[in-house]
């Protein structure tokens, strides 16, 4: 890739508010911590991520739609868009702000959907398309799962060989049918050796998102803050059950 994939993803988000001359309004993007009820409800299980209280997501809401994005760097922000699309994206706060907000303005576009979290037992319903989604796109490939998500990891360990990293310290070690959660050091070296990379959407907000799509390995995203990235960078994005 020619440039850095978030400056990408500025550009071409650029292009698109520029065409529908949403850079000089005056209109602005407000943003909230969602808490883990109101981002997925009350699922069967317990061991998720937002749940367990590393990352929360953040919401943009834009006109009359909404998008989201996860992070581990969360509070309440309001600004013009214009504003946002130009800041500077230093740290996983302000990133999280841009993700969200970029959801938010295509969702209300109608280019892409689901920019919501899927609630409660939806979250188990969607592991059970996720072999059908690689099996269709990537044949039998060795799956490196970057970034743990339980369901995901359960399913895709019955079907496929997997390898998982996550940057959460307290799933280390954890095992899933029998594959333990390695630390994120262990991420080239998972690169080499599978045939597909399936990255969680968090990726693109703690910018570890370039080095897994410029590794020259197949990859495709899964769930809601993905979802324009995904679109602007022309890759496959799993979400079965969002909003």
């Amino acid at each position: 890739m020619p440039q850095n994939t978030l400056e990408t993803l500025r550009t071409k988000a650029k292009e698109i508010l520029k065409k529908h001359d949403f850079l000089n309004e005056h209109i602005a993007i407000k943003t909230k911590t969602l808490t883990p009820e109101e981002a997925i409800g009350n699922p069967e299980h317990d061991d998720y991520p937002i749940i367990k209280g590393r990352e929360r997501l953040l919401e943009a809401e834009f006109k009359n739609s909404k998008g989201v994005a996860f992070t581990d760097m969360f509070g309440n922000f309001e600004a013009k868009l214009g504003d946002i699309i130009d800041m500077e994206l230093k740290n996983n706060f302000r990133r999280a702000i841009f993700i969200s907000a970029i959801n938010a303005v295509l969702r209300e576009l109608n280019l892409i959907e689901k920019t919501s979290h899927c609630k409660n037992e939806d979250l188990v319903v969607c592991a059970k398309d996720v072999c059908g989604f690689i099996s269709e796109k990537f044949g039998k490939p060795k799956i490196f799962l970057c970034g743990l998500q339980p369901r995901l990891a359960e399913k895709l360990s019955s079907e496929f060989e997997i390898r998982i990293t996550d940057m959460d310290e307290a799933h280390l070690k954890k095992e899933i049918n029998g594959v333990k959660v390695e630390g994120i050091e262990k991420t080239d070296d998972c690169i080499a050796w599978c045939d597909m990379i399936f990255a969680t959407g968090s990726t693109f907000v703690n910018d570890t998102a370039p080095h897994l799509i410029e590794s020259g390995k197949p990859v495709a995203f899964f769930g809601v803050t993905a979802a324009a990235p995904t679109y602007l960078l022309d890759l496959p994005r799993f979400c079965p059950p969002g909003h």
